[in-house]
């Protein structure tokens, strides 16, 4: 079987191999487990080194269809987007045409140009993979509902399994609530949730993208506003992105130089040791599909603060699991300061946390794309 992967990450060529952000590849090895061939369409570029997040595709068989990376964000961008285009969508005809399964990773400029490519292959197996916010009562771009219209209309994408985060009454048949995993059922060891108390140290974290959409200068002022109120607090955050520079100068304009840490990207055992050692994470973001960081620090009873975006109040068990928060520094400052002063409440919510992350398995998460992949079979 050959399956198609269509996509807009950039897919990075380092001494014959080929490597991409690393929870996406992940996902995609355990795809492809079951296929013959990986045929990728995708931006592709030639690297002397791996990124620390990156890792590598474990297929002995991959096919690449390398496409031109565009955006629509500027009028030079629209310009180029233009221009490459038709060649593009002549690609795309062409690579689904020699697959027999065909999987698109939306949204995205490559997903939208995919969800309506798959239009003109009613008769293969198809999958969809969402993974940005599918509530339709939130604000989204315009080519995220246009593909939200196509994928969700089973007139359109016929033989297509959309597997979306979260669960939303009123969706059309194809649409599949689905889930994302990190760890795997032999790590799930015990371990109790950290005491706390205002005496002792409060371990804050952060993962995720340093740019405007996850708001890590928030989790940085948060951080700030504890230590004002007497609290001992630390903050590390993990990841890299357009406003390290700026998170930079507010850490040292802010004299806290000692207390917050840029790590910048990480290996994933580094950031599952700072989820062991963490109280909260405090993770502000705008919009979200599948948070991982959330339910990886939900794992290993690390308590989420975080928004209502999404299906997050889902995996929080509106509230039950975590604490769900507007994007205001004092209303996180007050969650964390009411979980110190009841650890009882603290520690109830990161042993709920931990029980409900651990439902959702590596192992769970293959079985379940196994039987997309049999369906092409």
């Amino acid at each position: 079987m050959r399956f198609l992967i269509v996509g807009h990450v950039i897919h990075k060529r380092v001494r014959g191999r080929v490597f991409a952000y690393g929870p996406y590849v992940r996902e995609m090895n355990v795809w492809a487990k079951y296929v013959d061939e990986l045929a990728i369409l995708a931006p592709f570029q030639e690297h002397e080194e791996a990124d620390p997040i990156d890792i590598a595709f474990e297929h002995p068989n991959i096919l690449s269809h390398p496409v031109s990376s565009f955006d629509t964000l500027s009028f030079a961008g629209k310009m180029n987007a233009a221009a490459s285009l038709p060649g593009i969508l002549l690609s795309t005809l062409k690579a689904m045409r020699n697959a027999d399964h065909i999987h698109l990773r939306c949204p995205g400029n490559m997903g939208l140009i995919g969800s309506i490519a798959q239009i003109f292959f009613p008769d293969k197996i198809k999958t969809a993979k969402y993974a940005g916010n599918w509530d339709k009562s939130s604000y989204r771009p315009k080519s995220y509902q246009i593909q939200q219209s196509i994928l969700g209309n089973t007139s359109l994408s016929k033989n297509m399994s959309v597997l979306v985060y979260g669960e939303w009454p009123g969706e059309s048949k194809n649409i599949k609530p689905f889930f994302t995993a990190t760890y795997s059922n032999h790590e799930r060891i015990d371990i109790q949730p950290r005491a706390i108390d205002s005496s002792q140290e409060i371990r804050l974290v952060f993962v995720g993208t340093l740019d405007s959409g996850k708001q890590p200068n928030l989790s940085i002022e948060v951080c700030h506003r504890l230590r004002e109120e007497g609290i001992n607090a630390k903050l590390d955050l993990f990841g890299e992105g357009e406003l390290r520079d700026n998170l930079k100068n507010l850490i040292s304009e802010s004299d806290m130089k000692d207390h917050i840490f840029l790590h910048g990207n990480r290996p994933s055992n580094e950031i599952k040791e700072a989820f062991q050692k963490s109280h909260f994470l405090i993770f502000i973001s705008k919009s979200e599909g599948w948070p991982k960081a959330v339910a990886e620090a939900m794992f290993w009873a690390c308590v989420p603060i975080t928004t209502k975006v999404s299906c997050v109040p889902q995996m929080l068990g509106n509230g039950e699991r975590g604490e769900l928060v507007e994007d205001k520094v004092e209303e996180v400052v007050k969650a964390v300061i009411g979980h110190i002063q009841d650890p009882e409440k603290y520690l109830n919510k990161a042993q709920k946390a931990m029980l409900w992350s651990r439902e959702f398995t590596l192992e769970k998460f293959e079985s379940e794309i196994k039987k997309m992949i049999v369906r092409a079979a």
